[in-house]
């Protein structure tokens, strides 16, 4: 509409890696828990390839009582199901671990995270039907990008939720989301979720790829690495009314934002307007479907001075969000992934608002 502002995603590309690149989701502009298919955020190891359907095949070979080869007609002869999931990157809000809060849009900061609805084939149907040999302990998955990026993937979550993608929110993927097929692993860190998917290896071990060594690990205080994180932890975030957002006067006004984690469902979210030093417990707009985005909502009268407003989830494990010093104090100052803690926002008198460390 004419009347209603443009709302797109903001992208960035390595100048010094060619098709090296990604787009963040706007968050902050955004109702509702699902994303649009043009707004779901993207990483590209190597730039997005043109692929023919019609040529373009999965393979599954290795620790297999048969390998096979299947073309994309042949995958969508298969019984299907739709699931809601999200999908976060594991370098989502990794200016998290700068010294100073970066000042833009929550989209900006923390959007290399959606959620989708994703059609396609169980995995596991079609592992049975090629037969996992003893001691196929993991599946190396790949991409036809120009990376061939690969990674390794436990032989249980395969055979459990995880998905043959083909559609998402009801269409055929999207180039930038990994048509013809695309690997969706529930609540798994978003490496793993393997775009252009063209072949899976059964293994008795880990492949020990780049984006499992050298990238998405954390060295530890301990001098030890944080490998195979996997599941992205709780997480949460207010986005309206957050930077590049203004109250206009004091008074009532509704704090909202998005909630989500890997290991389940969102239990609860609490929220701060004093920079943590008390919380409410805000409203969980339903449906609350685990390892999917969850929307919270809480009415708040701003008297028209500084505050601090936080969010704070808790999952059904009883994983409760950590602040940022307990997240830097747990992982050390050489972290670059999986940040998750505690995201503030301050409220000037002008009903401005900035990030802040807090």
């Amino acid at each position: 509409s004419p009347h209603e502002k443009a709302v797109i995603r903001w992208i960035a590309a390595n100048s010094a890696v060619p098709g090296n690149g990604l787009s963040w989701t706007p968050l902050q502009d955004l109702e509702g828990t699902l994303t649009p298919s043009g707004l779901h955020f993207e990483r590209h190891h190597n730039g997005v390839p043109q692929i023919d359907p019609a040529q373009h095949r999965l393979h599954l070979h290795g620790l297999f009582e048969r390998s096979l080869s299947f073309g994309m007609n042949d995958l969508l002869r298969y019984p299907m199901v739709t699931q809601q999931c999200f999908i976060e990157c594991g370098g989502n809000s990794n200016s998290g671990w700068n010294q100073e809060p970066l000042q833009v849009a929550a989209g900006s900061l923390h959007g290399l995270a959606s959620c989708s609805e994703w059609t396609g084939v169980p995995l596991s149907i079609i592992l049975d039907e090629c037969g996992l040999q003893p001691g196929a302990d993991w599946l190396i998955a790949e991409g036809a990008d120009a990376a061939a990026m690969n990674v390794s993937i436990p032989i249980g979550k395969a055979r459990g939720d995880a998905m043959l993608a083909l559609y998402q929110n009801g269409e055929r993927l999207r180039p930038e989301n990994g048509y013809p097929l695309r690997l969706v692993l529930p609540g798994w860190e978003g490496v793993l979720n393997v775009k252009w998917l063209h072949r899976l290896q059964a293994s008795a071990q880990p492949v020990m790829a780049r984006n499992e060594t050298a990238k998405y690990t954390e060295l530890l205080p301990s001098g030890k690495a944080r490998q195979f994180t996997f599941v992205m932890d709780a997480k949460s975030l207010i986005t309206k009314p957050s930077p590049g957002h203004r109250l206009k006067g004091p008074g009532w006004h509704e704090i909202s934002g998005l909630a989500w984690s890997g290991r389940g469902a969102i239990k609860r979210v609490e929220v701060s307007t004093d920079g943590g030093k008390s919380w409410m417990e805000a409203a969980l707009q339903q449906p609350v479907l685990p390892r999917c985005f969850t929307r919270f909502r809480l009415p708040w009268q701003w008297q028209g001075a500084t505050a601090i407003l936080q969010s704070r989830a808790i999952d059904d494990t009883g994983y409760v969000q950590p602040d940022r010093a307990t997240l830097i104090g747990q992982r050390g100052r050489h972290g670059y992934f999986h940040y998750n803690a505690i995201v503030s926002w301050e409220v000037a008198p002008d009903g401005s608002l900035r990030h802040v460390y807090a």
